[in-house]
């Protein structure tokens, strides 16, 4: 289906397509196509930064081996528990084929995130890895797709907000209809979503902006982070601000449950950044009273450790080994057996 959205405070009009191209017979979406690319490039420049973590290339890629899939699922399902009576057939039992079908829409990114984290901590655990730094190297790939991702809706012109006249206000005749559907405007505002002068808060851009700031932050953080875990609490900490007053504003929230006013997401949001800005503060004062290497310079460490082992094992007395000559001085002629007479 082909929309056409204008920012008119902008001078902006996109005609939009939710289909880039069709393959063997189906189509293929602009949103799964965003949402890989942010994926992609996420996990590139997780592998070119990971060094700064104590994080090889290969474990990278052998945590998003283990996470994606499950990630897949968890993004559904979360958005499936709190929207059950959509999914449920007139005898009450549930549509497993409308729930499967994700090219109708309905993804929740907490279901990706949560999943990811208990992924990533079962993982960290098995291979012996420190689960802070890696975490700290993840919200680095978070905000990245996050903020790519968003685009995704974007273009099936979806999570936006209520409706606005500021000037970087959203129109259009699909955007007019679900606002009068919804009771958001009612008959007059629905033509004046039309003409351009009322229009709804783009939050897919908000969100996209606020990621993007969260990157360049956590990004010169990584630089002078003080403990490990510091640039993870500061996603949950940034991300969570953003996100409870943006969800506030749209008009597609999962709410606590059926008939409630409490939103999900807004309220998740609060509390982590809430949690995360107190542990912050707790932390930052132990590292103060006693510091504590960071997991990068203890693999340093050891490394250097490992090498002055191997050497002092290689000059071990009774090994048999070459002597130079110092400089200047002759090396000693070759023994020549004696003749036998």
């Amino acid at each position: 289906m082909i929309h056409t959205i204008s920012f008119p405070g902008l001078g902006l009009t996109f005609t939009l397509n939710r289909v880039a191209f069709t393959l063997l017979g189906r189509p293929v979406y602009w949103y799964g196509i965003i949402i890989a690319s942010g994926l992609l490039l996420a996990v590139f420049l997780c592998g070119k930064w990971g060094k700064r973590f104590g994080i090889t290339e290969d474990q990278i890629t052998d945590m998003m081996i283990c996470a994606v899939p499950v990630a897949l699922v968890a993004i559904r399902a979360y958005y499936v528990i709190f929207n059950l009576g959509l999914y449920r057939r007139a005898d009450g039992s549930l549509d497993w084929g409308a729930i499967l079908r994700y090219s109708d829409g309905g993804l929740a990114i907490y279901g990706a995130i949560l999943s990811s984290l208990v992924v990533l901590l079962l993982f960290c655990h098995v291979k012996k890895i420190s689960f802070l730094a890696f975490a700290d190297l993840g919200v680095h790939g978070l905000f990245i797709g996050q903020l790519i991702g968003r685009w995704g809706n974007f273009m099936n012109v979806e999570a936006y907000g209520g409706p606005t006249t500021l000037p970087w206000r959203m129109c259009g005749e699909s955007i007019a209809r679900n606002m009068l559907d919804q009771g958001y405007v009612d008959q007059a505002g629905y033509q004046a979503i039309l003409s351009g002068n009322l229009g709804v808060h783009p939050t897919f851009l908000y969100e996209s902006l606020w990621n993007l700031a969260g990157l360049f932050l956590v990004y010169h953080l990584g630089k002078k982070r003080r403990f490990d875990g510091q640039c993870f609490l500061f996603y949950v900490f940034w991300y969570g601000l953003g996100r409870a007053w943006i969800e506030g504003l749209r008009t597609d929230s999962l709410y606590l449950y059926e008939g409630s006013t409490i939103r999900v997401s807004q309220l998740l949001a609060a509390l982590s950044a809430v949690i995360a800005l107190a542990a912050t503060v707790c932390l930052l004062r132990r590292s103060k009273r006693h510091p504590a290497p960071l997991y990068v310079d203890r693999l340093a460490r050891q490394a250097a450790q490992a090498d002055a082992e191997a050497v002092k094992s290689d000059n071990t007395p009774g090994q048999s080994q070459d002597v130079q000559p110092t400089q200047g001085q002759m090396p000693d002629p070759p023994e020549v057996p004696e003749k036998k007479e």
